[in-house]
């Protein structure tokens, strides 16, 4: 009698392993970093065509001329100065709600776990209102206070959350809890405000990228560059991490350390694309979720999720601006329209799954 050995066939998602000098090896998910690279060129062909959009309309490849430094002394200023700071906030917040977004569901293990559920986007919201309605303050202040918010609503919920650790549903929990209390206080504070200042918290409150400039463009890259590569060393850790905490431990993961430290980049990121267009919102709950489904990889889909949260952001504003006609719409509205039916079709999907 005999037998036959079956072959095993390689996972799709096991990735290719490269070796680096000193004896290390790293494995690369192909299909993730292909579905990242797809999406960023996406972000940046968006980019483009929203950098052509406008009274003054530039045709693509008067864009692309303009930016090599081709294009005429008219075309330079509408492209330089007027709509690519715009338009590289737009990316660099979306880059940063979605992975800001990746590191919430990842930690929490929840797919609810984002910013706009947990209560970020309404601390940092409460921070502005506070600036706007109580001192009148300029918009340096007001995107300062926007990140005074964040940190204190982030700071709050992981003290109230932790319990010899901070686990998945009751980060979930007590930051549903966080937000119900500071939207009351948000409503409240918007009925002491003046006409004019509370004309102008609505408007900040709705989320858009106009009269953006070059003084949100360079804090948001500074912290990017800084917050990217802390991300990424501890994105294997995280990985084990969602075999569960016990799993992970024994694999040699400090786990609340490495929880800790992505919390608080989340926090960072959440807060500092708050500060810089307002509360848009649900692009941190979308993105990584669309991200995982493209890549069809459990892991928590870092890169792919940021990529991701750029295209979806820059695609939404070029859809407020093009798609009502004369009636330009602020971002956030467009975000907030598409997002909660997205939510809506999640939360009907987990429960069909049995996981709520």
């Amino acid at each position: 009698m005999t037998t036959r050995q079956k072959t095993r066939q390689p996972s799709p998602h096991t990735g290719r392993a490269v070796r680096l000098p000193g004896g290390l090896s790293l494995r690369l998910d192909v299909r993730a970093l292909t579905v990242a690279a797809l999406l960023l060129a996406a972000a940046l062909a968006a980019g483009v065509a929203l950098i052509g959009t406008g009274d003054a309309g530039i045709p693509a490849a008067g864009v692309l001329r303009t930016l090599a430094g081709d294009g005429t002394a008219y075309q330079d200023f509408i492209v330089r100065e007027l709509r690519l700071p715009r338009v590289l906030v737009g990316l660099l917040v979306g880059a940063c709600l979605g992975l800001g977004g990746a590191l919430f569901q990842a930690v929490s293990r929840n797919p609810l776990g984002s910013p706009d559920v947990l209560g970020l986007s309404q601390g940092s919201t409460a921070g502005a209102l506070v600036v706007i309605v109580l001192m009148s303050g300029t918009a340096a202040q007001v995107t300062a206070g926007a990140l005074a918010g964040g940190l204190v609503t982030g700071l709050a919920i992981h003290l109230l959350a932790w319990r010899q650790g901070v686990h998945g549903y009751r980060l979930v929990l007590v930051g549903i809890g966080v937000s119900a209390i500071v939207t009351a206080v948000n409503g409240y504070l918007l009925t002491q405000a003046d006409l004019v200042d509370a004309a102008r918290a609505v408007v900040w409150m709705t989320g858009s990228l106009g009269g953006r400039d070059w003084d949100q463009v360079w804090p948001l890259l500074g912290l990017c560059a800084v917050l990217l590569p802390l991300v990424l060393v501890h994105a294997r850790a995280l990985r084990m991490m969602e075999m569960g905490d016990d799993a992970a431990h024994a694999l040699g993961v400090r786990v609340q350390r490495v929880r800790l430290v992505l919390m608080v980049c989340a926090v960072l990121l959440t807060a500092a694309a708050t500060a810089a267009a307002g509360p848009v919102s649900f692009v941190a709950l979308t993105a990584p979720q669309l991200a995982r489904r493209l890549t069809r990889s459990p892991g928590p889909n870092l890169l792919p999720s940021l990529c991701m949260g750029a295209a979806l952001l820059v695609a939404a504003d070029w859809a407020s601006q093009r798609a009502f006609g004369a009636d330009q719409l602020p971002v956030g509205v467009v975000t907030g329209v598409l997002g909660g039916g997205y939510l809506l079709w999640l939360l009907v999907t987990e429960r069909r799954a049995g996981r709520m």
